[in-house]
C-alpha cells in the first residue's frame, strides 16, 4: 500500500512559478512510477507528467512540455513538479498518483493504470 501526500499549491499570479511536492510512504519499488494529473472545474482529469522510478525517464503531456518539469528525491520518496510561466488556465486541483508497475500505459497517463492517489492540492493562477 502506498500513501501520497501533496503540498505546495497556492495562489499565484500569471507568469509566476510554483513547485509541488508529493511525498510517498509505503511500498515504492523500482518498478513503480509516480506522476501528476490535474482537474479543473467542469473538466476531466488531465495527465501532466510521470517519472519511471527504475529508469528515471520522464514523460510529459504535450500541453505542459517545456513549462513543467518532474523530478524526484529518491532518499525522500518524493516527486516534484516544477511549474513555470503559469497561466490562469493552469488553475486546477493537482493530484499526485502512483502505479506499482510502470509501463507504456502509465507513461501516457492512462487514468486507470494508477492505483494510488493523493488528496490533491489547489493551484490558482490569477490574471
Amino acid at each position: 500500500q502506498v500513501q501520497l501526500v501533496e503540498s505546495g499549491g497556492g495562489l499565484v499570479q500569471a507568469g509566476d512559478s510554483l513547485r509541488l511536492s508529493c511525498a510517498a510512504s509505503g511500498r515504492i519499488t523500482s518498478s513503480s512510477a509516480m506522476g501528476w494529473f490535474r482537474q479543473a472545474p467542469g473538466k476531466e482529469r488531465e495527465f501532466l507528467s510521470v517519472l519511471d522510478w527504475s529508469s528515471g525517464k520522464k514523460y510529459y503531456a504535450d500541453s505542459v512540455k517545456g513549462r513543467f518539469t518532474i523530478s524526484r528525491d529518491n532518499a525522500k520518496n518524493t516527486v516534484y513538479l516544477q511549474m513555470n510561466r503559469l497561466q490562469p488556465e493552469d488553475t486546477a486541483v493537482y493530484y499526485c498518483a502512483a502505479v506499482d508497475v510502470s509501463g507504456p500505459s502509465a507513461h501516457i497517463g492512462v487514468f486507470d493504470e494508477y492505483t494510488y492517489w493523493g488528496q490533491g492540492t489547489q493551484v490558482t493562477v490569477s490574471s
